[in-house]
Order: structure tokens, then C-alpha cells, then sequence
């Protein structure tokens, strides 16, 4: 309703990065057409902070400029913490407020939201061994078996490598034992690190090595002990050992929020030799749940009777943090990706930070989170993860969520909007450091999404055996290989779940944990993943700082990385139609190289990526 714009500068610099240091001196500049008086405002959740008559400065290209320029510290002495902002001017029509829309400023005449602000005081060094770098989300069980490891007494084991479908509930949702294991181990899968070198991959995520019943170990047994069908504690330090050698890192699943009720701990069944807390209100640890009814009701985690939970109990992570973390580190670990960093109180997640960089300066700490985790509230608690003491990055399902939008339907604005408010919201560092997954354990095979049309809600029986026909198979492989390459330039570290790189097919949880298949490895996807991989390790600017969405044609997904003369742009075409392009600087084409050009084609289907030729 009244023309405007804004612009912000951090310490003299234009910036759409709305994350500052406390001492940071941020000037703040709105342009607008026609006002009398320009006010501005700022708060955090629990007061307004600063409301302020904002001084009238210049005219410039026909808009009326208003400034204001202020050091968080001055506003807010305690430090880091989560702002809000919003302008208000009085006009010819009356009183007008800035709103966010699309991480754009436009004027309403009702007050509607406002524009957010990170402030974050690093306590710990940013582990920079992430930059350029490559996760690969390895399933023990399923990836590779040495035949070095002993076999559990409670477990089934198979045979059927190839081909095999895991064991399954008939009705999706109802509970079985969950401990039909195929054999892969620890010591498998270093036998397989030239493969993930080769690959590109830079850092293991391991799913939890902690011994416990399941195949899968989010139901721990005991922290103590890696699991023996993994090949035990000398298992994951000769895995780490190796990684190191190469270069490699190595992050764990650290699973702090429940444990098993087959455990040390709680110990149901009485297959240990503890007195567990389900045993006995005398056991040490029943301080650490929460029982409403001994001993049959207790809380557990999402109502899965099998996962009574801990995290919030002092004495259990004073272990966590006193006795766990330091010995997996000594083991050799390099960090954690915390499960369900939601469920865990503030206090703990530093806590938590505080073990694992006591032990390694430059340990990564990676929270699950779901949405957008600069301003996330769990449990009536904002969350305060980039603020310094917590995560150095988090899971980026709300990027896995744009891209599928885009490669499925070709429509980039979740995409769009996705990227642009990430880059907005995130310190820096911690966008650099997000664990960008396109799939996971949670979800179905990534190939799957691409090439089925429906039926993910058919009956589990069906889903076991169902395949994508040749046909789909060939356009969801093409459609990833291009979403990959795309993927691996947004900023963030791309994390391959097992397989998909080889063209695992898979329905949910289970069905998208069949063994790695190594006779039958996708070749032509295989090398797309590999090309890129190695790209990251070569170019610098896959670490740049600086991310700017392009206003591309519809259809398409396009942005630039860089400053100055010394960018690279990414142009992703899903129109369905060839796209054509023109630089103004001249450009080279990095996946498969070539001549210096001004003017290109981007076909339908295909990710390419353009760096501009620096003269010297």
C-alpha cells in the first residue's frame, strides 16, 4: 500500500543475513516513498526493548531514507538471545506497519509480524573440518558385515543379503521386536572406507553403536558398551583410526533422551545383572524415570512402551556427560548428532556441547531438528540452539521438504522461501554446518518419492515387495541425480543416507533398511554423486558465506554463491523446457567443464554450475 524497501548493514556491510554478534554495529534503513514520521521498534518474547523516532537523513531515487543504527549490547546486556523488529510510519493515510512476507518488507495498516534477529556470542570454535565437506549416514546392520563380529544370543539373524525384506508388522504402526539383524558391523565398515572415500564422503554418521536389543539401537542397553554384534569398543576405535589416517571424521548418534526397557537401566526382562529401575523404587536408577503407576506405568518416548525416558532427569545426564561422551571420544569420535534434541532440556544440550569440546576443541554437535531451529519452541521453551553454547548445526529437513516440491512438481517456491529465510535466520556458521538430508532412516528411499505416483499408505504387505517399474526407475534415478548435484551446492554439508548413491529403492520404516546392495550398485548414479562429491572438495566457494537466491524462471531454482567477481551460480531446470541464460562476466561450467562462455543452456532435468573465470 505505500512503496518501500529496507536494507540492512552489519559493521558497514549490506547484509540479508539478520544474524549479529552482540557488538555488532547494525544500521538499519528503510526507504520509503511518502511518511511524515518513521518509528522502530524491537523486543524479544517477553518486553519491547527499544521504540525509537528514527531520523529523516537523505532523499534517494525519489524514496524519503530513515536510519537507525544500534549494538545489541547496548540494548540487551546479557548477550545472545532472539529479537524481533518492525517499522511504523505515520503517512497521508494514516499509521502504517512493516510486515514480513517472504522475508520481504511490505506496508499494511494493521500490525501483522515482524522481521526476526539472531544474536548469537560463539563460545566454542566452529569445527571448519565440515566445510566442503560430505556426511554419509551409515546403517551398521545393514551396510556391510565383516564376519569378525560375535553374534547376539537374542537376536535372529539372516542370511539373505540380496533381496532381502526386513522383518515387518503386518499393520503399519503395531509394535514388533525389531531385532532381526543381518550382520553388518563396525569392522565392515571400515573393510568399505575406499569405497566412501572414493565417494567423496569426508565424515561417518553412524547410526547408535551403544549395545541394545534392537537392530536399529535407539533402545539403548548399555552406554558403556558398544554393541558386541558391532564388534564391541575395539571395533569402533579401529573404525575411527582408520577414518583418521585418511583424513576422515567420525560423528555418533547420541541418543540421550530414552534408553530401552531391556536395559542396564530399566531392565524389564531381567537379562542383566543390575537391579534395574523397573525391578525395584531401591534400584540406583529409578530416580532417572518417571513412573505414575510402578511398575507398569511410566513416561516414555511418543507412548512406545519399549523407550521409557531419562533425559530430563540431573543425575542421568551428569552420566551422560561425565562418563559417555568422554569415553566414545576417547574412543575416537568427533562429535554427535544428537537424537530428538527437542526432548532434551537447554541445560543439557550444553552440557552435552561442553563433554564432547572438553574433549576435542572442534567436536561437531548436530541437533535433530524438523523445522526452522533458529526460533523453534518445544515444550514451551524457545529453543536457544545457534546462540553459542549449544549446536554448531542441525538436521535441514525443511530443505529436504523444498527440494522435493521442486524435483517432484517443479515448483521452487517452498524451495525458494526455504533457502532464502535459512540464509536469513541461521548464523553464518551454523547454515554452513547444517546436515543437509534428502533422506534418512525416518523416511522413505528418496528414489521412491521420486518415481512412485501414490500408494505410500497401501498396506505393509504390498509395500515390502512393491518396485518402481523400469520406466520410473529411470526417471526418479535422473531426477536425483540432478537434485543431488543441486543439493550438494546449497549451503550446508550433503548427507547421504547409505544406498542412495547405489539406487536403494524403499517404503517407510522398515523398508527403508534393506543391506546396502553391493552386486547391484547403480553405476551412472553412483558417479553423478561422485563427481559432485569431489567438486565440493576442490572449489572453495562451496564453503562460501554468501547466498543469494536469483529470480530464475519459473520452473526453475537458481542461485549464486561468492562475492564480487568471484562467484558461482547454480541454475536448476525443472520446466520442462530448456532454460537459456546470459552472464555478464564470463563463466565456465564445473561438472563437466569446457570453454570460458557468456551465454548457456541449461537443459529440462539437469543441475548445472558456473563459476566465473577470475582474471588475475
Amino acid at each position: 500500500m505505500n512503496d518501500c524497501y529496507q536494507i540492512l548493514k552489519k559493521n558497514g556491510t549490506e547484509t540479508r543475513n539478520f544474524a549479529f554478534l552482540p557488538d555488532d554495529e547494525i544500521l538499519f534503513s528503510l526507504r520509503i516513498r511518502e511518511a511524515d514520521s518513521v518509528c522502530f521498534y524491537l523486543g524479544n518474547d517477553e518486553k519491547v526493548l527499544l521504540s525509537a523516532e528514527v531520523p529523516f537523513v537523505r532523499v534517494e531515487n525519489g524514496f524519503r531514507v530513515y536510519e537507525h543504527t544500534l549494538r545489541m549490547k547496548d540494548v540487551y546486556p546479557d548477550g545472545a538471545g532472539l529479537f524481533f523488529f518492525h517499522w511504523e510510519a505515520e503517512t497521508k493515510c494514516g499509521r502504517v506497519y512493516s510486515v514480513e512476507e517472504d522475508n520481504r518488507l511490505i506496508l499494511s495498516d494493521r500490525f501483522a509480524n515482524e522481521f526476526q534477529i539472531t544474536v548469537y556470542s560463539p563460545e566454542y570454535n566452529s569445527p571448519a573440518w565440515l566445510d566442503n565437506g560430505v556426511f554419509y549416514h551409515v546403517f551398521v546392520d545393514r551396510f556391510y558385515r565383516s564376519g569378525k563380529s560375535e553374534k547376539r544370543e537374542d537376536a535372529v539373524y539372516r542370511d539373505d543379503w540380496d533381496d532381502a525384506i526386513p522383518e515387518y508388522p503386518r499393520v503399519r504402526g503395531q509394535s514388533y521386536p525389531n531385532n532381526t539383524h543381518f550382520g553388518g558391523d563396525l569392522y565392515g565398515v571400515a573393510e568399505k572406507l575406499d569405497y566412501l572415500q572414493d565417494l567423496g564422503v569426508t565424515t561417518l554418521y553412524l547410526s547408535p553403536v551403544c549395545d541394545a536389543f534392537s537392530n536399529h539401537k535407539y533402545d539403548t542397553g548399555d552406554y558403556l558398551s558398544v554393541d558386541r554384534s558391532f564388534g564391541g569398543d575395539e571395533a569402533l576405535r579401529f573404525l575411527c583410526g582408520k577414518c583418521h589416517e585418511r583424513g576422515m571424521h567420525v560423528i555418533l548418534d547420541g541418543v540421550f533422551n530414552h534408553v530401552g526397557n531391556d536395559s542396564v537401566y530399566f531392565n524389564r526382562y531381567g537379562k542383566y545383572s543390575s537391579l534395574g529401575a523397573y525391578q525395584s523404587k531401591d534400584s540406583p536408577y529409578y530416580p532417572w524415570f518417571r513412573f505414575t503407576n510402578f511398575p507398569e506405568q511410566y513416561e516414555c518416548w511418543w507412548g512406545i512402551r519399549n523407550l521409557p525416558q531419562t533425559g530430563r532427569n540431573k543425575e542421568f545426564q551428569n552420566f551422560i556427560c561425565e562418563q559417555v561422551i568422554p569415553k566414545y571420544m576417547d574412543l575416537g569420535a568427533d562429535g554427535y548428532r544428537l537424537d530428538v534434541v527437542d526432548e532434551l532440556d537447554s541445560a543439557f544440550v550444553e552440557q552435552i556441547t561442553a563433554a564432547a569440546k572438553a574433549k576435542k576443541s572442534d567436536a561437531a554437535v548436530i541437533g535433530e531438528v524438523w523445522e526452522d531451529a533458529s526460533n523453534k519452541i518445544a515444550h514451551d521453551e524457545r529453543r536457544r540452539y545457534f546462540q553459542g553454547k549449544q549446536l554448531d548445526g542441525v538436521m535441514n529437513y525443511p530443505l529436504r521438504n523444498g527440494m522435493l516440491a521442486f524435483l517432484k512438481d517443479g515448483d521452487s517456491s517452498l524451495l525458494r522461501y526455504v533457502t532464502d529465510t535459512l540464509y536469513c535466520h541461521y548464523p553464518p556458521d551454523a547454515l554452513a554446518h547444517t546436515m543437509n538430508n534428502i533422506g534418512t532412516h525416518d523416511t522413505e528411499r528418496i528414489l521412491t518419492i521420486l518415481g512412485s505416483e501414490g500408494g505410500f499408505e497401501d498396506d505393509n504387505d504390498a509395500l515390502a515387495v512393491r518396485k518402481l517399474s523400469p520406466e520410473a526407475r529411470a526417471r526418479a534415478i535422473r531426477l536425483l541425480a540432478m537434485g543431488y548435484e543441486l543439493f550438494a551446492a546449497i549451503p550446508g554439508v550433503p548427507c547421504i543416507y547409505y544406498g542412495d548413491e547405489a539406487g536403494m529403492e524403499g517404503y517407510h520404516d522398515p523398508f527403508n533398511r534393506r543391506p546396502f546392495p553391493w552386486n547391484r550398485i547403480d553405476g551412472e548414479l553412483h558417479d553423478r554423486f561422485r563427481r559432485i562429491n569431489r567438486l565440493r572438495s576442490e572449489e572453495p566457494l562451496f564453503a562460501s558465506r554468501v547466498f543469494e537466491v536469483l529470480n530464475g524462471p519459473e520452473g526453475t531454482f537458481d542461485f549464486r554463491r561468492g562475492e564480487g567477481d568471484d562467484f558461482m551460480t547454480v541454475l536448476s531446470n525443472r520446466s520442462g523446457k530448456d532454460l537459456f541464460w546470459h552472464f555478464d562476466t564470463p563463466v565456465k561450467e564445473l561438472l563437466s567443464g569446457g570453454s570460458e562462455q557468456y551465454d548457456v543452456t541449461v537443459p529440462n532435468d539437469t543441475t548445472m554450475i558456473f563459476r566465473s573465470v577470475v582474471r588475475t
